[in-house]
């Protein structure tokens, strides 16, 4: 890899985590024109589609794989079902209760989660690495609920919420396990496009049923803030962490990730005006230091 491609590599990366970490900060700054978490994922999933059926398109022109078979359409709905419908669902609803330094620190929790459900139903032991992770994830997620209760006061809301965005994070975690498989055997386009398009699909078919269609006349702040969750943290990050992936390795790529809690932090402070105490940096570091122990080899 040239010094060019590496720095190209690292600014995917970078811009990557910058996307998905901003997410959360409109989300929040689009509640309070009242709009519910199943019309405005709808709206991003809605806006969001084109662009995944264009990336299909176009990988299915310049790669030669061979046609999915019916299993491989049955992993690409489940993916999209587990990986990005119920978990986008379930952040969305959990971010009406709670901020979105907490959010963001409760779903980056996930890869303790893997580890754990990698022991359950792969019968994988669980090293003394990963359940010094799992502590120092837990403990650092354990003071930033902390923070949020001294802030806010509102011990409930903040059970409710915490719990939506940790089944987030339980929803992604399982959906990863299987998309290892699906990636090698795939391709990674493939399957991001696939498997985006399905939970685009699933969470307009919860729109529909549940929801009568003139909901989707918001206000013009609430579209905008729509197009940017659909282009700015949605189809973009997916595209720059694949190509930071391609030229810096999932490894690599995946340590700038860490980046997420610490940009939401620092972005919920500087927008959204979300206190920001001790409490919440000490337990932002803890989840930081915590993924990146179990990712780490050796």
């Amino acid at each position: 890899m040239s010094a060019p491609g590496h720095r190209l590599g690292l600014l995917y990366a970078v811009l990557g985590a910058v996307g998905f970490s901003f997410k959360a900060i409109l989300i929040k700054l689009a509640y309070p024109y009242g709009v519910d978490a199943v019309t405005l994922l709808a709206l991003r999933m809605a806006m969001a589609l084109p662009f995944f059926i264009l990336l299909g398109w176009q990988d299915a022109r310049t790669q030669t794989r061979p046609p999915l078979s019916l299993r491989d359409y049955g992993w690409m709905l489940g993916l999209g079902f587990s990986g990005y419908y119920m978990a986008s669902y379930l952040d969305f609803a959990g971010l009406q209760y709670i901020s979105a330094g907490l959010e963001r620190l409760i779903l980056f929790a996930y890869p303790t989660l893997v580890v754990v459900f990698s022991a359950l139903f792969l019968k994988k032991p669980i090293t003394g690495r990963a359940l010094v992770s799992i502590a120092l994830c837990y403990s650092g997620i354990g003071l930033a609920v902390a923070h949020d209760f001294e802030v806010a006061g509102d011990m409930q809301s903040i059970i409710i919420g915490g719990l939506l965005v940790f089944g987030s994070a339980v929803s992604y975690a399982l959906s990863l396990m299987g998309n290892g498989q699906a990636v090698v055997r795939l391709g990674a386009a493939r399957v991001s496009a696939w498997a985006s398009g399905a939970a685009c699909l699933f969470c307009l078919i919860q729109f529909a049923l549940t929801r009568p269609l003139a909901s989707l006349a918001q206000p013009t702040p609430v579209l905008l803030l729509g197009a940017a969750m659909a282009i700015f943290s949605t189809v973009l990050p997916v595209w720059m962490v694949s190509e930071a992936m391609r030229r810096l390795g999932a490894a690599r790529v995946s340590l700038i990730g860490t980046l997420g809690p610490v940009i939401t932090l620092f972005l919920g402070w500087l927008i959204l005006a979300e206190p920001l105490g001790i409490y919440q940096l000490a337990g932002g570091a803890l989840v930081l230091a915590g993924v990146m122990w179990v990712g780490k080899k050796g």
